[in-house]
């Protein structure tokens, strides 16, 4: 860290309401609380429901949860109880951003829309709402979850091959890229605040990132107007781009141009192939793929895949080894990069935006439900007898408040 170096983050001073849970939502207010964004993460009182999403478990939580609810500061609260709103809305007096992603009209229900209160009482905040399908249209209103909005969105159809039949992607593709475009529309909201003043309703689909994200596929369709064709571990549009065996283990080439390719052939002692007419150009080379890769599968079969791909990157020529997740986590560069971070007994992957002044970090490790309902409502001008008062009533709850109810010693 340089001398300037702010140890809060870029987001210092920005209070985050999250009434999140499962992945899209937490996976945003991570991002925003890893470069120092204030985020009070409230839950109702059976939890966010991956708590409970595992093994594996550590010290009561699971590795899902754990992996999108790090920074964050934790509250148990009843929203469905009038005495739990009005606990809402004092934390939003002086809040920046109130994200949520309930079923649409459920915070209408309970007067805490954005129309027909929120905006008016709090001009300023910034409310996001992450929604399956948007919250209008033949669809709107409806519950999404990231398999079946992969299913209906078309992701599902572009990944995979002629015999697999369409696969979900293994990672929660769809809810990963919601929280990403969530948070890049809370900043730039933020951002239009300090010329405005005031602050807007987002709406965030997972529908819609789904189709954001389908590129090159739907870029190629728009212009055909036909469906693409899986293909595997092969990109539509490129070729090589594709996985290929060798004598160790797989590797993975990806050559975008052509003097890649003339570098590759180069070393795999046959220059001539990218002279061919068959070879010349990508759209040469597409157009042939099933030969180009016959002849790169007979070149690479004696390789071995470690010492290979090195060789192909010191010459400029996109390769890389097929690696599992262990490889990756303990790999020099991974740590070399603090893409792995601990805290206590707290692993998880690391802050991948790197800032030089004021960088993002690792600080609090995720915590219990209700960890910090006392200090959050404390530090907010509740006295003792109030939040005892809300415990009490069922209203609040607190880790502090059910370690002492099970062991009173």
């Amino acid at each position: 860290m340089t001398e300037t170096a702010s140890p809060f983050g870029a987001l210092a001073g920005t209070t985050v309401i999250d009434l999140t849970r499962v992945l899209g939502g937490p996976y945003c207010t991570q991002i925003l609380a890893d470069h120092g964004a204030e985020v009070i993460k409230i839950e109702p009182p059976a939890g966010d429901e991956t708590r409970a999403w595992g093994p594996p478990f550590r010290d009561g939580l699971s590795a899902y949860f754990s992996g999108a609810n790090r920074n964050k500061r934790f509250v148990s609260l009843d929203l469905a109880r009038e005495e739990g709103r009005a606990v809402l809305l004092r934390l939003l007096d002086g809040a920046d951003v109130l994200i949520h992603n309930f079923k649409s009209g459920t915070l209408e229900k309970w007067g805490l829309g954005w129309d027909d209160g929120l905006s008016a009482r709090f001009p300023g905040l910034v409310y996001c709402h992450i929604t399956g399908f948007g919250d209008d249209g033949p669809l709107g209103g409806l519950p999404g979850y990231d398999a079946v909005v992969q299913a209906l969105s078309g992701t599902m159809s572009v990944n995979g091959n002629a015999d697999t039949g369409p696969l979900r992607m293994g990672t929660p593709i769809v809810d990963l890229g919601t929280g990403m475009t969530a948070a890049i529309a809370i900043l730039m909201a933020l951002l239009e605040r300090t010329r405005s003043g005031r602050g807007q309703k987002l709406d965030v689909a997972l529908y819609d990132s789904s189709i954001a994200l389908l590129h090159p596929q739907a870029a190629n369709t728009l212009m055909t107007g036909r469906p693409v064709r899986r293909t595997g571990n092969a990109h539509p549009n490129i070729a090589p781009y594709d996985q290929f065996p060798t004598r160790t283990r797989p590797i993975f080439l990806a050559v975008g141009n052509n003097r890649q390719f003339a570098a590759l052939c180069r070393f795999l002692g046959r220059p001539e192939l990218a002279e061919e007419a068959r070879f010349r150009t990508n759209a040469d080379r597409v157009e042939n793929r099933d030969a180009l890769r016959a002849a790169l599968v007979a070149l690479l079969a004696p390789h071995d895949a470690d010492a290979l791909c090195a060789d192909l990157l010191r010459l400029g020529v996109p390769a890389g080894t097929v690696r599992d997740l262990t490889e990756v986590l303990d790999d020099p560069h991974t740590q070399h990069r603090r893409m792995v971070e601990e805290v206590g007994a707290y692993r998880g992957t690391g802050v991948p935006i790197k800032m030089d002044r004021t960088p993002g970090a690792v600080r609090r490790p995720p915590a219990a439900l209700g960890q910090d309902s006392r200090a959050v409502l404390a530090e907010r001008g509740w006295s003792a007898a109030d939040i005892a008062a809300l415990e009490a009533a069922g209203v609040l709850r607190s880790a502090d408040a059910r370690a002492t109810a099970e062991d009173p010693a």
